[in-house]
C-alpha cells in the first residue's frame, strides 16, 4: 500500500512538524511493516514555473518546425545564455505547439535532473542555445501524454515558483506491506485511524453514512449465495464522458502506484484507495436485466478487462444479467459492460464479499487485482454504502453527473461478535502496567464498542476488524498500541528439560559422521516431474510411483512432490558439472511424499479443532517416511606421486550406507540384488537385522545418459526412519570388553556365484560368540584356483568377554567359521 502522506493528513489532525520518516516510524510500532518512506519525484534541481512571453515558429530542412521561445521564470532569468536586450527572460527551444504567448509552462532550467536520471545542460541545438526545457507531463513523470507540453491554469502560479510544489509533487509517500490480520490498511482511512492512534490526535472517518435497511427502489439486485452478503447499487446519470480527471486526483493516483484511466474510473480507484471499499461502474446501458450474484456454472466463460476469456469454475462467485455472466466477483469485471469514452449513464457497485472464495478466485485464474488484494484480506462491509455515495458525488461535482433519487440495497452487515473480558487481562498477560482506563482507551481508539461494569469489559469489535474475535486477540491490540518495546522483558525460569529425542540425536550423528567422511550435504526442492521416474527406470507397480500433485505447483514441470530424493541430487551434480566441480559427493536428508492424498476435513478457525478432527487431517496426508541418499561422480582421491586417481563408485556409495548405519549404532549388511535405478549387477541390497533399510551401487548406464551424469556414476538411498527404528534401545549396549582381541585371517575358494555377504554371514554364525567383527579384505581371482572360481579373504576379529583368548581358542573359533561356510557353500580354505 502507498500512500501520500498529505492525504492521511487530511484525516488526521497531525501536528505541521511530524515528518513522514515520523510517521513511518510510529506505524512500525503500531505493527505495520513500513518499507520505507520515499519522496513524491525523482526530479531534483531547479525545475521552475515560467510564463511564454513570445515563440517564433521556425521550420527546419529535416521537415520538422521548431518554436524559439522567450519564458520569464522570474528570479531565473538572471544568468540566462542568451538573454535578451531587458535581460528578463531565458530562450528555449520546443518542439511542442499547444501553447501561446502568455501561458504558464513548466520549465526545467540546466542543472535539473529529470526522471531516469536525466540532468539538463544548456546546450545548441536549431541555431540557438537552449537554456532549458519547458516539459510535458510523461518527461515529469506523471503521466504519459507526449502530445505537447504541460499548460498550467491561468493564475495558478508566477513565474519563477517551485513547480514541484504547485504540482504538488513536493509529498512524501508511505510504501507499507500490509500483513493479512491488518487488511484494514489497505486504505488511507485506515492508515489515518492508527496514526491518530499513535500520535494521541483526532481523527475524521471518511466513511460518514450509515448503512441503511434494505431497500429495492433503484437498479434490481438480487444475491444467491451466502458469499455476498451486501450489495449496494447507484445509479449516476448525465455523466460528460469527455471531462479529464483533475490533476490532484490523478497525482495522488499516481503516487499510490495507480495509473490515470478516465475520469469515472480514476474516481472508483481514488474511493478505494480512501476508504478500501472496492469498486465498480457499470456502463448503466449495456445492462441486460437486473443483477444477480450467484456461483458459476461449469462451462460457462467470461472475456474480463484485461482481454483474456477465462472458463470459470462453480467455485467461482459471479455477477450476471439477463446476457449472462458480466463480472468475476470482487476480482475483476467484464468487458461487455465496462465504461467507454461514451458512457453517460454509470451503475456504482459497492458490494462485500467472503474473503476466501475471492482469494482462491485470484489465485485459480492467475488474476490479482487491487480490488482481490482488499477482498481477500476483508473488507469493511459497513464502507459499501458510503464509498457508493462518495463515488456518485464525485461523479456530479467532476463530471456534471446527476445521482438517482432510487438506490439499491440487498442485504446488510453482517453483525460482528461480543466477547466479555476482565479488565486486567491484558495486564496479566503482557506483564506491563495497562490500567483498566487505557485498556478502555485503547480499544475505543480502535473502534471497539466497550460497555463496563467495574473490571469487567464487553467488547464488540468494529466491522473493519474481523481478527478481534478471542479475549488474547484484544490483549494483542493492546500490546501492539501500547508498544512491544515498552513491555519489561522477563526470562522465565527454565524447568528440567529431557533433551533431544532420538531421531534428533540421530539426525545429529549423521550431521556429525558423514559430513566427516568426506559427503557434503545439499538441500534441494521436494518436487518431481513424472518423467524422472521414466528415466530411473522405476516400474509401475513401484511406491515411488504414488505420486501427490500439487495444487498450485511452483512450476509446471515439476507439479509433484518427490518419491526419492534421488533426481534432486543428480540435479545438484549437474549444476555443479556446469561450473566446473565434477568430484562430487553429495547427499541429502529430508522427506518423500507418497500417496495417496486423501480428503481433510475443513475445522472451523473459530475453535481448537477436535481430537477425531485432527486424526482426520492427519490420515488424508499421504505418507511422508525420510531418506537419507548420496550421489557421487568424479574422483573419490586424486591422482598423486606413485598413486592412481581413486574414482567414485559404487564402494564408496556401499561405504556410505556404513557409515550411516555406524553413527546410528546398527551394523549394515550388504547381499546383491536388482532394483531401479542400479545397475543389475552392480547393485547391493541393504540390509540390518534381516529387514531392508535401502539400495545402493553404480547407477544403469541408461540413467547416466538419461540424466546427463558422467558414466558409472554411484548412488544410495536409505530409509533413515527404519534406521531409527532399528537403532539399539538405551538397555541394550554392548559392554567394551578390556581384554586383548584375537585376529585370524581366512582365505576361502567358492564358486564364482556365491556372494561375499553370504560367505560373511557363514563365518559370523560359525565363530560364534566370540567373533567381534569380520571384514572382507580381498577378491581374488586366478586361473591357479581354478576355472569359476574366487578367493575371498576375511578378517576375524575375536575377543573374550572375560578372559584372554589362547591360540587354540581363536584356532577353534577360525575352524568352526570356515566349517558352516564349507557346509553351506562348499568353501574350500586356501593355504598361501
Amino acid at each position: 500500500m502507498r500512500a501520500p502522506v498529505s492525504w492521511v493528513r487530511e484525516y488526521v489532525a497531525l501536528p505541521d512538524e511530524v515528518t513522514g520518516r515520523d510517521l513511518g516510524d510510529a506505524l512500525i510500532r503500531a505493527g505495520l511493516e513500513v518499507e520505507g518512506v520515499e519522496p513524491a519525484t525523482e526530479i531534483s534541481g531547479p525545475l521552475t514555473v515560467g510564463r511564454v512571453l513570445s515563440s517564433v515558429d521556425e521550420p527546419q530542412k529535416n521537415g520538422k518546425t521548431i518554436r524559439w521561445c522567450r519564458v520569464d521564470v522570474g528570479p531565473f532569468n538572471e544568468g540566462a545564455s542568451e538573454p535578451d536586450e531587458n535581460g528578463g527572460s531565458r530562450g528555449i527551444v520546443c518542439g511542442a505547439h499547444n501553447f501561446a504567448a502568455g501561458d504558464l509552462v513548466v520549465v526545467a532550467l540546466p542543472g535539473t535532473v529529470l526522471p531516469g536520471g536525466f540532468e539538463l545542460t544548456a546546450r545548441k541545438t536549431y541555431g540557438h542555445i537552449s537554456d532549458g526545457m519547458i516539459c510535458a507531463v510523461d518527461e515529469l513523470g506523471i503521466g504519459t501524454d507526449h502530445t505537447g507540453i504541460l499548460v498550467l491554469a491561468p493564475g495558478s502560479a508566477e513565474p519563477g515558483d517551485d513547480a514541484l510544489e504547485v504540482l504538488g509533487m513536493t509529498d512524501e509517500v508511505l510504501d507499507i506491506a500490509v500483513t493479512a490480520d491488518m487488511g484494514y490498511c489497505l486504505s488511507v482511512r485506515g492508515l489515518a485511524r492508527e496514526t491518530a492512534q499513535a500520535f494521541g490526535v483526532s481523527f475524521t472517518d471518511p466513511v460518514a453514512l450509515t448503512t441503511p435497511a434494505p431497500v429495492a427502489d433503484g437498479f434490481p439486485v438480487r444475491s444467491d449465495t451466502e458469499h455476498c452478503p451486501l450489495f449496494v447499487a447507484v445509479s449516476v446519470t448525465g455523466v460528460d464522458p469527455t471531462r479529464p480527471s483533475p490533476d490532484w486526483m490523478a497525482s495522488r493516483l499516481r503516487m499510490s502506484g495507480m495509473r490515470s484511466v478516465s475520469l469515472p474510473v480514476d474516481i472508483t480507484n481514488y474511493v478505494m484507495l480512501e476508504t478500501g471499499q472496492p469498486l465498480h461502474a457499470y456502463d448503466a446501458d449495456r445492462l441486460a436485466g437486473g443483477i444477480v450474484v450467484r456461483e458459476a456454472r461449469a462451462g460457462e466463460r467470461l472475456t474480463t478487462l484485461d482481454d483474456v476469456n477465462r472458463v470459470l469454475s462453480p467455485e467461482d462467485l459471479v455477477i450476471t444479467d439477463d446476457s449472462g455472466v458480466i463480472g468475476l466477483a470482487g476480482v475483476m469485471g467484464g468487458q461487455t459492460t465496462e465504461l467507454t469514452p461514451t458512457t453517460t449513464k454509470i451503475l456504482i457497485e459497492a458490494a462485500s464479499f467472503a474473503p476466501v472464495r475471492i482469494s482462491r478466485t485470484a489465485r485459480r485464474h492467475k488474476l490479482p487485482s487491487e480490488a482481490s488484494r482488499r477482498f481477500e484480506r476483508w473488507v469493511d462491509p459497513a464502507a459499501a454504502y458510503s464509498a457508493a455515495h462518495r463515488v456518485a458525488d464525485l461523479l456530479v461535482e467532476l463530471a456534471g453527473g446527476t445521482v438517482a433519487p432510487a438506490e439499491t440495497v440487498f442485504g446488510a452487515v453482517p453483525p460482528m461478535p461480543c466477547q466479555t473480558i476482565r479488565g486486567t487481562l491484558p495486564a496479566e498477560v503482557l506483564g506491563a502496567p495497562v490500567s483498566v482506563d487505557r485498556v478502555v482507551e485503547i480499544l475505543r481508539g480502535s473502534g471497539v464498542e466497550v460497555s463496563r461494569e467495574g473490571d469487567t469489559l464487553r467488547l464488540v469489535p468494529p466491522t473493519w476488524r474481523p481478527d478481534l474475535v478471542d479475549a488474547y486477540d484484544y490483549v494483542e491490540e493492546v500490546g501492539n498500541k501500547v508498544g512491544l518495546d515498552s513491555i519489561e522483558p522477563v526470562l522465565p525460569r527454565p524447568i528440567g528439560g529431557r533433551g533431544l529425542t532420538a531421531r534428533q540425536k540421530a539426525r545429529r550423528a549423521l550431521s556429525a559422521a558423514l559430513p566427516a567422511a568426506g559427503y557434503v550435504e545439499v538441500i534441494q526442492f521436494p518436487f518431481l516431474a513424472e518423467p524422472d521416474l521414466d528415466k530411473l527406470g522405476v516400474p509401475g507397480d513401484d511406491e515411488r510411483r504414488d505420486l501427490v500433485r500439487v495444487a498450485n505447483p511452483l512450476a509446471e514441470t515439476a507439479p509433484y512432490l518427490r518419491t526419492t530424493l534421488l533426481p534432486g541430487l543428480f540435479g545438484a551434480v549437474l549444476r555443479n558439472q556446469s561450473r566446473g566441480q565434477t568430484d562430487l559427493a553429495l547427499y541429502e536428508v529430508g522427506p518423500v511424499f507418497r500417496g495417496p492424498l486423501g480428503v481433510a476435513p475443513m475445522p472451523s478457525v473459530e475453535t481448537r479443532p477436535s481430537s477425531e478432527e485432527l486424526a482426520a487431517i492427519d490420515a488424508a496426508l499421504p505418507h511422508q517416511p525420510v531418506l537419507v541418499a548420496c550421489v557421487l561422480s568424479g574422483e573419490w582421491l586424486p591422482a598423486s606421486a606413485g598413486r592412481p586417481a581413486v574414482p567414485a563408485g559404487w564402494q564408496q556409495a556401499i561405504a556410505f550406507a556404513e557409515t550411516a548405519g555406524r553413527a546410528l549404532g546398527v551394523r549394515v549388511e550388504r547381499s546383491a540384488d536388482s532394483y531401479a535405478p542400479y545397475h543389475p549387477g552392480r547393485c547391493a541390497r541393504l540390509t540390518v537385522g534381516g529387514v531392508t533399510v535401502g539400495y545402493a551401487g553404480e547407477l544403469h548406464p541408461s540413467v547416466c545418459q538419461a540424466y546427463g551424469l558422467p558414466a558409472r556414476s554411484a548412488a544410495a538411498e536409505l530409509s533413515f526412519d527404519v534406521l531409527c527404528d532399528l537403532v539399539p534401545g538405551p538397555g541394550s549396549v554392548t559392554p567394551v570388553s578390556s581384554w586383548p582381541v584375537a585376529k585370524e585371517d581366512v582365505a576361502l575358494i567358492v564358486d564364482a556365484s556365491v556372494q561375499a555377504g553370504d560367505v560373511e554371514a557363514a563365518l559370523r554364525e560359525g565363530a560364534g560368540d566370540l567373533l567381534e567383527d569380520v571384514r572382507l579384505f580381498d577378491v581374488y581371482v586366478s586361473e591357479a584356483i581354478g576355472e569359476g572360481k574366487k578367493s575371498l579373504a576375511f578378517a576375524l576379529r575375536l575377543r573374550a568377554p572375560d578372559r584372554t583368548l589362547t591360540e587354540a581358542d581363536a584356532a577353534a573359533a577360525r575352524d568352526a567359521a570356515v566349517a558352516v561356510a564349507a557346509e553351506r557353500y562348499g568353501a574350500v580354505q586356501r593355504i598361501a
